[in-house]
């Protein structure tokens, strides 16, 4: 090999010359996405003015009519909103990463939006609460309401990941905080919650925070879709991740519809979970048979025939679903569309895989079923019923024409659908998808043709849906998420709470006598005066049973353990100790007044316990479980009365 030297000068100067033309390339590509990110900021803005106005116009006119033009306008403002931020997402990520590109060709899915929220000013209601029901000073708090302010307005962005998932799972628990510390029906902090319509853009606002609990479950299902959608499914683990996402969105939006009625804005009512359930349902199954038809490992085509038979009968249900009242009024048209276009597809595909076992399949065993009348077995069913299957090669391959010209007229109706829809028109991805399978149901049907066929065969018969992976609505992950009570400091739930009603007495000032302090402890976090000797020192400084020891000679004690106590008690000297202490009140049932919310009892509520939900604070003694939604006009009132009795948990004794 002759290396072939370069004079220096020349060197530098192509070098130079290349770096120069990348660096403008990079400069270039940079400007550009900067100038086209800075015109979408505009026309966010723009669409957000037009969004205020019409809002307003919406809240102001008592006319039927104005207000269905309006209703119609903030839906096309909120679809624009959706679709500048998905193309801004996108150009951020041009810069970010690349996505890997897929070998083969999916078909797209349907994700949804996020519900969007207003600003929500926590501080000056919950400080007001906490200085007049707590009797602490709201001030001292500004560090966790800080904390739960970012909390919110974090999760009103949140990445397409699992961190964002997270971020809303973190919110939500700690509103079931908030809920059973704050909100009670004799009093409440007054909040207005304030959150837009998904498919619509129409706002809804209610005082209960149930309204704000629901949605952010409905954003964490959405936000399930979004994954799912973006998954790369032309391999196994992509196409297994998007069916897991679908899963989990279908059991959010299950979660929800069990668990909440009356809903103030249309994508949560129950037509509306209910038909957003079947469509997760079925981009799950979907995302099975892609997964079965990959090349490695090899599925048999007799199994694939049932895999698409299942996923077209499930689509069939979504259209149905959709192209009722009164989901159709608010349904985007293109999903309809795009559902129907889908249910076509997979049935054209369960033939074409039919026709394909019929010409692969070899012939059965004496007594054994033949492996492509499993296909059309119905289930259930002793003895098959309809026309007997051919076993003749000859026989086979005018059956399986017969099912490969079934799979021809479906791809062609599916085209044809795809045409006829404005918006999916623009989504090229979808007319390759089905324009390549009805090129191999031709191809295939070209290839058993025949010069001397000169009848047709008789009708194929329809495939029979089954699936070989059973899908399951995964259970949304709330309860395996441990997090901490932000307001932690306020004390135990079990005490401390809007619900209930204290008198705090102190500092109270004893002296052991000669038979201790007179008083038996019991329980943890608050520890409690289980019983009180007459004529002991407790007696004698007032101190009666059922009251809560919350500080020990200055030092607060509302989650010290039962031994942490007696230890501070027994290390007193002949000074004495001070206690502060709290008597619980009767909590009278409230008569048209406060904050009347109702909660939703039931089988299947989604608190069924604490520990289940991941808090880590003790039980309370006094107080039944709390649901996750409390939005039900149905269930009874509840009621918090009468004077706490002595817990039965932790260690008892009496302090010497």
């Amino acid at each position: 090999m002759i290396l072939e030297e370069r004079p220096e000068s020349q060197g530098e100067g192509e070098d130079g010359a290349r770096l120069q033309a990348a660096g403008s390339g990079l400069k270039t590509q940079h400007s550009w996405l900067q100038s086209r990110r800075t015109r979408i900021h505009q026309q966010i803005s723009k669409e957000l003015r037009m969004r205020t106005g019409a809002e307003n116009l919406y809240r102001a006119t008592s006319n039927n009519q104005v207000r269905e033009t309006v209703a119609l306008e903030l839906s096309y403002v909120n679809s624009n909103l959706q679709l500048l931020k998905e193309e801004l997402e996108g150009l951020s990520s041009m810069v970010d990463m690349e996505k890997p590109k897929g070998e083969g060709v999916t078909v797209p899915m349907i994700p949804l939006g996020l519900k969007e929220t207003k600003e929500l000013d926590w501080a000056t209601p919950l400080k007001e609460l906490i200085s007049g029901h707590f009797g602490e000073d709201g001030a001292a708090y500004e560090a966790e309401i800080l904390e739960l302010e970012g909390l919110r307005q974090a999760m009103r962005t949140p990445s397409r990941d699992e961190a964002g998932l997270q971020l809303l799972e973190a919110y939500y628990n700690q509103l079931c905080f908030l809920d059973m510390r704050f909100f009670s029906p004799a009093r409440s902090p007054g909040l207005l919650f304030q959150w837009y319509d998904s498919l619509t853009g129409v706002p809804a606002q209610q005082r209960a925070l149930a309204f704000e609990k629901g949605s952010v479950l409905f954003n964490i299902g959405a936000l399930h879709t979004q994954i799912g959608a973006c998954q790369d499914r032309s391999h196994p683990e992509g196409a297994y991740r998007a069916a897991q996402a679908f899963q989990r969105a279908a059991g959010a939006f299950s979660l929800l519809r069990e668990n909440f009625s009356h809903a103030p804005s249309l994508d949560m009512s129950t037509a509306s979970l209910s038909t957003l359930e079947q469509l997760m349902a079925a981009q799950a199954q979907e995302c099975i048979f892609e997964g079965l038809s990959l090349p490695a490992p090899a599925t048999p085509h007799n199994c694939l025939a049932q895999e698409a038979a299942q996923v077209a009968a499930e689509y069939r249900l979504v259209h149905r679903a959709m192209a009722q009242p009164p989901v159709q009024d608010y349904v985007p048209p293109s999903w309809t569309t795009l559902v129907h276009v889908k249910a076509e597809h997979f049935r054209a595909l369960a033939h074409y895989h039919a026709a394909v076992a019929l010409c692969d399949s070899s012939p059965a065993a004496e007594g054994e079923l033949p492996m492509h009348e499993q296909v059309f077995q119905p289930p259930r069913s002793p003895e098959y019923q309809g026309p007997p299957l051919p076993q003749q090669p000859e026989e086979r391959r005018k059956l399986a024409k017969a099912h490969l010209k079934r799979a021809i007229l479906g791809q062609e109706e599916a085209l044809r659908l795809h045409a006829m829809c404005r918006v999916l028109r623009t989504v090229d991805l979808l007319q390759a998808v089905v324009a390549q399978a009805l090129r191999h149901s031709l191809a295939k049907y070209s290839e058993l043709e025949r010069e001397d066929d000169f009848f047709e065969a008789t009708e194929a018969p329809d495939i029979q849906p089954k699936t070989h992976r059973k899908l399951e609505v995964r259970p949304s992950s709330l309860s395996q998420m441990k997090v901490a009570d932000i307001f932690h400091r306020l004390g135990p739930l079990s005490v401390f709470s809007t619900k209930n009603q204290w008198r705090l007495a102190g500092p109270v000032h004893m002296i052991r006598g000669e038979g201790g302090f007179g008083f038996t402890l019991r329980g943890d976090s608050p520890v409690l005066i289980a019983a009180v000797v007459p004529g002991g020192q407790a007696a004698a400084a007032g101190l009666k049973e059922g009251d809560y020891i919350v500080s020990v000679n200055g030092q607060p004690c509302k989650w010290w353990k039962h031994a942490e106590v007696v230890a501070q008690l027994r290390a007193v000297g002949e000074a004495g100790v001070s206690l502060h202490v709290v008597s619980l009140l009767p909590n009278p049932e409230p008569r048209g007044t406060g904050d009347r919310r109702p909660a939703l009892l039931g089988p299947g509520g989604l608190l069924k316990s604490q520990r289940e939900c991941g808090f880590e604070i003790p039980t309370p003694v006094h107080a039944s479980p709390l649901p996750l939604l409390g939005w039900s006009p149905k269930t009874k009132w509840c009621k918090t009365g009468g004077h706490p009795q002595p817990s039965t948990g932790g260690d008892s004794g009496s302090c010497p």
